[in-house]
């Protein structure tokens, strides 16, 4: 215990092994949905196969997040994102006619790119040119983001062909089973006491529990609530219809010039959504000094680059930090010991998927699920988040607005890596309008106008 402690550093930073296991299992069961979801997506009229994905998802999750772990020591899983395996799949595959192999040659590209990047002092020098501020408006902007997506896994808010979003079903069992979790956990962590702390991992639990009583006790609701699937999704020998494929594919790519705004898009967004993760979690976590740098966060880059790379290898989309880890933060998590957790966990799920089967999603209406078992941690985590708005100037006219921006389109146009543009983007621009030039680094200027570049490559180029 003392080597494991002493490796992993977890009583300076004030924790115990005890909470990094929670940590790592809250994270785990916040995540979990990734497996069949991520499967879904990629294998949606594209060629690939469910399983193989499947299998490849949970070797590149658990690869990735255990060198989270070990190497760089931080509290964060990492998995194929959301968002950029939708771009996958039907942008690039759909859209742009690329074969499915091409698409995994342009993301293990990417990811060498992002490994260069991660090697080099460019990409620590760009993470620090970011004002603290812009970090801060960051770090809330997704707790709000966050909490509205766990809001739509629960089914309380739902989309609106008139007002986009709207309330929804309060009277569906699935939705009311979400409703309910948010409110214990909510309920939990307001009773001030040692309870608090495990808020999130009870709540789980007890939706469990509740979800598979009633579906068992009325046969009228089975279809609605939590089950246990003895059903296997995936193994280790499908990997074979995926693995190493990128490779061939590498040639065919590059001879056309449409390639490189795809590999550009690919990149921009794992760095841009990991720089995102990492700062929130940094500040949750204690890994964020007084001047809102981050500590050790060289090595985080490095093994999220490496992660999309082997990912690439074995058949999947981009691996990046997950924003769920915030939930085995608030949980106690502080330490790699969490990620090395997780990555088990995700093992064990390839191998016994079954046994979590009861966190996944649940159809509630045709082409519609919901995930109420672990919807209330990311609501919770959320909330717990966005109190870094206390941190910011709120005295300075630039970042007031610059901070509404970014948190505003991060949650509107459901993007970490879009809000942080239009951020960046009016930060230059009312800077400059507030003759404020000498405030603004030459980093700040760059990235400003690579995520306009950016705009112009996906609304023209990309469409």
């Amino acid at each position: 215990m003392d080597k494991i402690k002493a490796f992993f550093k977890i009583d300076e930073r004030k924790s115990s092994i005890w909470a990094e296991l929670i940590g790592g299992l809250v994270t785990f069961l916040a995540m979990v949905y990734i497996l069949p979801v991520n499967a879904g997506i990629l294998s949606d009229n594209t060629g690939m196969n469910f399983a193989a994905v499947f299998a490849a998802t949970a070797i590149a999750t658990a690869f990735a997040t255990l060198l989270m772990g070990l190497y760089a020591n931080y509290p964060v899983a990492l998995a194929p994102g959301m968002g950029v395996n939708a771009f996958f799949t039907y942008t690039v595959i759909w859209q742009l006619n690329y074969s499915w192999e091409q698409a995994l040659a342009a993301v293990f590209i990417s990811g060498v790119l992002f490994v260069i990047i991660s090697l080099t002092g460019v990409r620590r020098y760009i993470i620090n040119a970011i004002p603290k501020n812009l970090k801060l408006a960051i770090g809330a902007g997704i707790g709000f983001f966050i909490a509205f997506i766990g809001l739509k896994n629960a089914g309380v808010i739902v989309a609106n062909g008139s007002t986009f979003v709207a309330l929804g079903d309060l009277s569906h069992p699935t939705v009311l089973l979400g409703l309910f979790g948010i409110i214990l956990v909510f309920i939990l962590y307001a009773m001030n006491k040692k309870i608090s702390r495990f808020a999130v991992i009870i709540s789980i639990v007890t939706i469990a529990v509740a979800g598979l009583l009633l579906g068992a006790i009325f046969p009228s609701l089975k279809d609605a609530m939590p089950a246990y699937n003895s059903g296997s999704l995936g193994s280790v020998k499908d990997i074979k219809y995926t693995i190493g494929k990128c490779f061939a594919a590498i040639p065919d790519l590059l001879a056309n010039p449409m390639s490189y705004a795809v590999i550009f898009t690919f990149l921009f967004v794992d760095f841009f959504d990991t720089a995102g993760t990492l700062v929130a979690v940094g500040k949750d976590s204690g890994l964020m000094d007084e001047n809102g740098q981050m500590q050790g966060d060289n090595n985080a880059f490095l093994a999220d680059a490496v992660g999309t790379v082997a990912g690439s290898v074995l058949g999947t989309s981009t691996v990046t930090s997950y924003i769920e880890s915030t939930t085995g933060i608030q949980s106690g998590a502080r330490t790699g010991l969490s990620s090395v957790v997780v990555a088990l966990l995700f093992i064990v799920s390839l191998l016994f998927y079954p046994l979590f089967s009861v966190a996944g999603s649940i159809e509630a209406t045709p082409g519609v699920f919901y995930s109420p078992v672990t919807a209330m941690a990311l609501v919770f985590v959320g909330a717990m988040m966005i109190g870094a708005l206390k941190d910011i100037d709120w005295k300075d006219p630039v970042i007031v607005c610059c901070a509404f921006i970014t948190i505003i389109m991060m949650l509107l146009a459901y993007s970490i890596a879009e809000g942080i543009a239009f951020g960046f983007i009016f930060y230059v621009l009312m800077m400059l309008a507030s003759k404020r030039f000498k405030e603004i680094s030459w980093p700040m200027y760059a990235l400003a106008l690579l995520f306009v570049i950016n705009f112009v490559v996906k609304f023209t180029i990309l469409q």
